[in-house]
């Protein structure tokens, strides 16, 4: 079995979906002849030709616009964002049109699009490319948002996206994207959109993340282990909307216990969300209360300061113990 970093698998699923399905086609800045920014659709336009591998203008709204159109007419679009930082521009035809169309024809239509987009810091990179705003997409009914937080994940997952019906925004870490390898086999695998994973089993507190934080969160989960004996379940959320609040409350009524890793600025976040359900479904099972690390409320400082914004390690494990000894 192949070992596969993030971009390579995504290429993998994007690559086998064009095969299987001649309505499948991508579309973006750069994403025929340079391969994309990051190379995610290197050699497709090689294979596929430029009928299916289409390099557009600098307009995030059109390529958004344009994906609307097709999917409606049949085709299944895959569209690119550069970077996450400028697709706010590509908001009033997703959230305006391609969330509507189901309920808007009473389920006469429906919108199966794709636009993937990477985003989160961690790179080095300059203002409008690192932030994480996973919660945005989440707010708009209609629409799934999806975050891999692997090689074998993210290819299952834009598999799963691209066959879905509905419009699925597919944010790709790119703090990730050459971070690690894993096996990915060479026959397509699928996931279900809409199901957490529980990635490390444990008794003693419920660690939730997701995208780049996954790392980091087992990690030091690993460590609390090692320094204090205490076991840590680790659930890789994957999908932000629909969110799987299921596994997660059935996890937290398990443990008694709950830390959220999340990139993003703290105001407003799913790890706000994944709280508030906690209280909803699981509150008198808490010995503690569900303990937050995240990024700080304030704009994604510039690479100098970067490392000093994003949860590390330490942080996490401080959360970790902080919870345990309440």
């Amino acid at each position: 079995m192949p070992k596969l970093n993030m971009v390579q698998a995504i290429n993998l699923g994007l690559s086998q979906e064009m095969e299987r399905d001649e309505t499948v086609l991508v579309l973006g800045e750069d994403v025929g002849v340079d391969g994309g920014v990051f190379r995610v659709t290197d050699g497709l336009l090689e294979k596929f030709g430029p009928s299916r591998v289409m390099d557009t203008p600098i307009a995030e709204s059109a390529v958004m616009g344009t994906a609307v159109g097709m999917a409606l007419a049949g085709l299944k679009p895959v569209g690119e964002m550069q970077f996450s930082g400028f697709s706010y521009l590509m908001i009033p035809q997703l959230e305006g049109h391609a969330a509507r169309f189901r309920s808007r024809t009473h389920g006469r239509l429906t919108v199966p699009l794709v636009i993937r987009m990477p985003y989160g810091g961690g790179v080095r990179a300059l203002e409008h490319h690192s932030e994480s705003r996973e919660a945005t997409y989440a707010h708009f009914p209609g629409v799934k948002v999806v975050i891999p937080s692997g090689p074998r994940n993210a290819r299952a997952l834009i598999t799963a996206a691209i066959r879905d019906p509905d419009p699925v925004v597919f944010m790709e870490p790119k703090r990730s994207y050459r971070a690690f390898r894993e096996e990915v086999p060479a026959e397509p695998e699928v996931m279900e959109i809409g199901k957490a994973r529980v990635v490390r089993e444990g008794k003693d507190l419920t660690l939730v993340a997701w995208g780049a934080m996954m790392r980091p969160a087992l990690h030091a989960a690993e460590e609390v282990e090692k320094k204090r004996g205490a076991s840590v379940e680790v659930i890789d959320l994957l999908t932000i909307s629909p969110m799987d609040s299921g596994t997660i409350a059935a996890s937290v009524k398990k443990t008694g216990r709950c830390v959220v890793v999340q990139e993003a600025p703290r105001n407003l976040g799913i790890s706000s969300e994944i709280t508030a359900r906690l209280n909803d479904e699981v509150l008198l099972y808490l010995e503690a209360p569900v303990k937050r690390v995240t990024g700080y409320d304030v704009v994604t400082p510039y690479f100098g300061r970067e490392t000093m914004y994003l949860p590390t390690e330490g942080r996490i494990r401080r959360g970790i113990e902080e919870t345990l000894d309440f």
